[in-house]
């Protein structure tokens, strides 16, 4: 199957949180990534000083959903133990974030996962380093593929 995953972080040195999440990944893969070129963007959902960095991710793995959401959630404890949310579960500053954009043209809705990522048409974090990488695919649900949901998103900004 072929992972579309978004790697985040904006604590530390933060390119190198994110290569180390994706060389963790190509190991625990024994697969090559494509990779997107980073972006930095404010956080979301929450203020803070520090700007995250984004990279997307295109992978091919045989794992399946919920073992690949939980080598990914190994990965963010092995390189940071920083929490998502704080005690008032409020996001939070983070080391690195990895989350599951998309696998090929599934659609899951479970209480361990959501695919595709259910914010993924609202976030230009996710969609311009999906943009870049599988700027053909197509959302499952919605039918348009990463670069026209980005297209619209940041058409909504122009506005």
């Amino acid at each position: 199957m072929k992972y579309y995953i978004n790697i985040g972080s904006n604590l530390g040195d933060r390119l190198a949180n994110v290569d180390a999440a994706i060389a963790a990944l190509q190991r625990r893969c024994a697969a090559a990534a494509l990779r997107s070129a980073p972006i930095e963007t404010e956080a979301w959902g929450f203020d803070s000083a520090e700007a995250f960095v984004n990279v997307g991710v295109a992978i091919d793995s045989g794992l399946q959903p919920l073992e690949m959401l939980s080598a990914l959630k190994d990965i963010e404890n092995e390189i940071g133990t920083s929490e998502h949310r704080d005690a008032a579960g409020r996001y939070a500053d983070r080391i690195i974030d990895l989350d599951i954009m998309a696998i090929e043209d599934l659609v899951i809705e479970s209480d361990a996962l959501t695919v595709p990522h259910r914010h993924l048409p609202n976030r230009e974090f996710f969609l311009v380093p999906l943009a870049e990488i599988a700027p053909h695919w197509q959302h499952p649900v919605l039918h348009k593929s990463a670069q026209q949901l980005l297209d619209e998103l940041q058409g909504r900004y122009d506005k």
